[in-house]
């Protein structure tokens, strides 16, 4: 088996591959290509039949299969197990996982099992070169693991020079989902289970399982209105909504409105909330904090309505109307009845 090759794991629900673990191997495809190793990927679980057909054109070199009903849903103790025993084999150098309930589950358990490090909600990843200001020793071809840190004062790149693999996690939506090559073909490896995971990993048993789906979509929604802490109100936040129903909009917030209670938290965008990219982003009453805007500086048209003729995201907008909130919105509102009648 080849050695020191870059492998994100896929995470899988009813045969279907995660949008997150798309995106890790589109980046993952780039950082591969530039380090010249190859792009591998292991998925575990049950109905692993399609999973080849869903990756290879994302550039997937390698696929590690390891097929066992028991291994689906997750559990920690045997997902774990199977990538330490694994990763103790193939000796990847860089794994990436999705920042979800299930990385966030796995990451931890598998590097400190491997002694490596691991940076949790990576916003960018790159390949870059590092000298140790103590030593001054030199390292090539470091995964830049980049977040912002220090309650977003500071954008960090963190680096670990010595252990293996380098990991992190990345959050859903930062990374962009792209084929690669809609023809590529990889090889597919089946591992045994049983040599990986022992049968006492397996002592805890899922019965039943309830998942419910999210009703709000910010995600997929071409043009957002978003509040933050300077809409003021939570009666203020309906005014939102009626906007986003006047323009056919779905309704963000910073973290910062969702804090102060003015909307429920599925609406969050940002660091620590969720990442859109729509064609239209209307920012209301929002400072422009950098987790803030990680989480929407893609979007194609960004206008901003602030008070603050100064306000941080101003420096990111298209268009700024410098104005309260409560007396812009409802102009807005109806200046767009009038001319789309």
């Amino acid at each position: 088996m080849d050695k020191n090759n870059l492998i994100v794991y896929l995470e899988i629900e009813d045969g279907k591959v995660a949008d997150v673990s798309l995106e890790l191997l589109t980046k993952g495809r780039v950082l591969a290509s530039r380090l010249g190793v190859k792009l591998e990927a292991v998925v575990l679980g049950d109905k692993l039949d399609t999973v080849e057909e869903q990756v290879f054109p994302y550039g997937v070199d390698t696929l590690y299969k390891v097929q066992d009903s028991r291994l689906s849903p997750y559990t920690s103790n045997p997902h774990s197990a199977v990538l330490i025993n694994l990763f103790k084999e193939i000796k990847p150098q860089i794994c990436l996982m999705g920042a979800t309930c299930i990385g966030r589950d796995l990451g931890p358990r598998v590097s400190s099992c491997l002694h490596s490090g691991l940076t949790a909600d990576c916003t960018a990843l790159e390949i870059g070169d590092h000298t140790d200001p103590k030593t001054g020793k030199e390292y090539k071809d470091l995964l830049y693991q980049i977040r912002p840190a220090f309650g977003g004062n500071i954008v960090a790149t963190i680096v670990n020079p010595e252990c293996r693999p380098q990991m992190a996690t990345v959050r859903e939506g930062v990374m962009k989902k792209e084929v690669f090559d809609p023809a590529h073909k990889g090889e597919v490896i089946n591992l045994d289970a049983k040599k990986y995971v022992s049968d006492e990993d397996f002592v805890v048993e899922i019965i039943d399982r309830h998942i419910e789906k999210s009703k709000i979509n910010i995600k997929n929604s071409p043009i957002i209105v978003a509040g933050g802490y300077g809409v003021g109100s939570k009666e203020n936040f309906q005014m939102l909504h009626d906007l986003a129903a006047t323009i056919g909009a779905e309704v963000g917030a910073s973290r910062a409105a969702v804090d102060a209670g003015f909307t429920e938290h599925a609406r969050q965008i940002g660091q620590t909330g969720v990442t859109v990219r729509p064609k239209l982003y209307i920012a209301c009453g929002i400072s422009g904090q950098i987790q803030h805007i990680a989480g929407m500086q893609d979007s194609s048209i960004i206008i901003s309505i602030n008070n603050d003729p100064n306000a941080p995201i101003n420096t990111i907008a298209d268009y700024v109307i410098t104005g309260n909130v409560e007396d812009v919105v409802p102009k807005l509102i109806k200046y767009y009845k009038k001319n789309s009648k």
